[in-house]
C-alpha cells in the first residue's frame, strides 16, 4: 500500500521492518505513534511473516493514516529497508524495530539536534537494554551497550568503528540525502547495519549520539543478533577486516598488531587476503615474547616507536583495550594516526 498523493511530507519517516513480531509490534507501534512534537509516518514492511503481525499492522493502519503498509519484495532486512525507503516521503529517515520501544521524546530530540547541527549526518541515541520477564540481559550485552553509549562525538564514533558497531541500528535518524549519495542498506554475508556504518564513516559522514537513553532495546534469544549467520563473530570479523585493510593500505606504513592471542591472530588472518601483512605482533606475556605468530616475531611493547608503524590493538581480555590505549597515549602515540583499536 502506497502513501496517498498530495499530502505534505512529514518531519520524519520511520522504517519499521518486521517478521513474526506479533507479540511486540503493537507496543513498538504505540511508542512511535505516541512521539511528541513531530509529524511522522511509519513505513511498516512485512518481511515474510507467518504469524499475526501483518493483521495487527493492518488493523492499526485502518485507524491511523500515519501507518503505511508494505510487503518486502525479497526476504531479508536490507531489502525490506530499501523497499521502505523507496516510498518514504520525509527528508529524515528514522529506524525502529518491531520488538523495541522508543521513549516519547526520542524523535523530537533527534530532529532538534539535526536541525541545529547541520554537520551531523547520522544522529543516534544511547540505549537501554531490557528483556522479557522470563529472561535477563546478559553481562556481555550490557557491557556492549555501555561501550556503545560512551561514543558520543563524531571523533569517538570514528575511532570506535573497527571495534564493534558503534551505534544501535534502530536508534538512528539519518539524512535521506546521505543514503541517496552513498547508497542505502546492502544485502550480503554481513550485518547490514555495520556495513552501512563502515561505508558511511569511510566516506566522511559524521555520527553523533545524544547523551540520553531514548531507545529501549529488547534482548531475547530469538532475535537475529543471536541466530543469523550474518551476525556471527566470523562474519563481523570478515567485514571489519575488509574495511580496516582499506584504511591500513591507504596509510602505506608498516603494520604491527598488539595482541598475539586468539583475538589478534584471527584478525591478522582475516586481513591477509586483503593485502595486509603485519611485520610483528606485540604482547606483554613473557611466554609469547620471542616466539612467532603467522611467521612474524612477537615483540615487547618497548620495541615500538611512535609515528613509525601503524599499531592495530586487538586484545580480547576484558579491560585490556583501555589499558593498552592508556600505555600508548602516555608514550606519545596518538589514537587514529598511530594506533587503531580493532576487536
Amino acid at each position: 500500500m502506497s502513501p496517498a498523493p498530495g499530502r505534505p511530507p512529514p518531519d520524519v519517516s520511520v522504517l519499521l521492518p518486521y517478521r513474526n513480531g506479533a507479540a511486540t509490534i503493537g507496543e513498538a507501534l504505540d511508542s512511535i505513534l505516541g512521539q511528541r512534537d513531530v509529524t511522522l509516518e511509519i513505513v511498516a514492511i512485512d518481511d515474510g511473516s507467518t504469524d499475526d503481525s501483518p493483521s495487527i499492522v493492518r488493523a492499526r493502519a485502518a485507524t491511523d493514516a500515519r501507518i503505511v503498509r508494505l510487503e518486502s519484495p525479497r526476504p531479508g532486512i536490507a531489502s525490506a529497508l530499501v523497499a521502505g525507503l523507496d516510498v518514504a516521503r520525509a527528508r529524515l529517515v528514522a529506524r525502529m524495530d518491531a520488538d523495541d520501544v522508543s521513549v516519547p521524546d526520542r524523535l523530537a530530540r533527534q530532529l532538534e539536534h539535526l536541525a541545529t547541527t547541520p554537520e551531523t549526518d547520522v544522529c543516534a541515541t544511547q540505549v537501554e537494554p531490557f528483556a522479557s520477564a522470563s529472561s535477563g540481559v546478559g553481562g556481555g550485552m550490557r557491557r556492549y551497550c555501555d561501550w556503545q553509549n560512551r561514543a558520543l562525538t563524531p571523533e569517538e564514533h570514528l575511532l570506535a568503528r573497527f571495534v564493534e558497531s558503534p551505534v544501535c541500528h534502530p536508534s538512528v535518524v539519518i539524512r535521506r540525502e546521505l543514503l541517496a549519495r552513498l547508497g542505502p542498506w546492502r544485502d550480503g554475508p554481513f550485518p547490514e547495519d555495520y556495513e552501512l556504518w563502515l561505508r558511511l564513516l569511510a566516506s566522511g559522514a559524521r555520527f553523533r549520539k545524544l547523551p540520553e537513553r531514548l531507545y529501549r532495546w529488547r534482548v531475547h534469544a530469538g532475535q537475529s543478533t543471536f541466530r543469523d549467520a550474518r551476525y556471527s563473530p566470523e562474519s563481523i570479523r570478515a567485514l571489519r577486516a575488509e574495511w580496516l585493510a582499506r584504511e591500513l593500505c591507504a596509510r602505506d606504513r608498516p603494520v604491527v598488531c598488539w595482541g598475539a592471542g586468539p583475538t589478534g591472530t584471527r584478525l591478522v588472518r582475516a586481513l591477509e587476503p586483503h593485502g595486509v601483512r603485519v611485520r610483528a605482533f606485540v604482547d606483554i606475556d613473557p611466554r609469547k615474547i620471542g616466539s612467532t605468530r603467522r611467521s612474524v616475531p612477537v615483540l615487547p611493547p618497548t620495541a615500538l616507536q611512535a609515528h613509525a608503524d601503524v599499531i592495530v590493538v586487538a586484545v580480547g581480555a576484558a579491560g585490556a583495550r583501555d589499558l593498552v590505549r592508556e600505555w600508548l597515549r602516555a608514550r606519545g602515540f596518538v589514537e587514529g594516526p598511530d594506533f587503531l583499536c580493532a576487536a
